[in-house]
């Protein structure tokens, strides 16, 4: 069995996501500029004066291919690595795969991760 990890998190803590996957034997991700929000609702800034509300706030989303022996050691090490024990620190989802096919080979599920 196959699962993708998609992580939701802050943009400031994605080199430190990075580094600590690569340490455990990560070898492939990839990574999305996003927009969004949840509990925290965005948030009020002040430009010139006038208050206005961001609704949508800027996120990395990280998309990892994974064997599930491995799951719960990339989940663990995504979330030490990624909290900061404040609103908005994001999610991380998982479901399972039903196939994977590296193109350049031909590969398929295992072996094409």
């Amino acid at each position: 069995m196959m699962k993708l990890i998609s992580a939701i998190i802050k943009p400031f803590k994605l080199d430190d996501v990075k580094e600590s996957l690569s340490k455990i034997g990560i070898q492939g991700m990839t990574v999305s500029e996003v927009k969004g929000f949840g509990r925290q609702k965005g948030q009020a800034e002040l430009y010139r004066g006038a208050e206005y509300i961001i609704d949508f706030l800027p996120k990395i989303k990280i998309e990892i291919a994974v064997p599930e022996d491995l799951l719960e050691e990339v989940i663990d090490c995504i979330c030490k690595v990624s909290k900061t024990g404040k609103i908005g620190d994001g999610k991380i989802l998982v479901t399972p795969l039903e196939k994977v096919i590296r193109i350049r080979t031909a590969e398929s599920d295992l072996d094409a991760l």
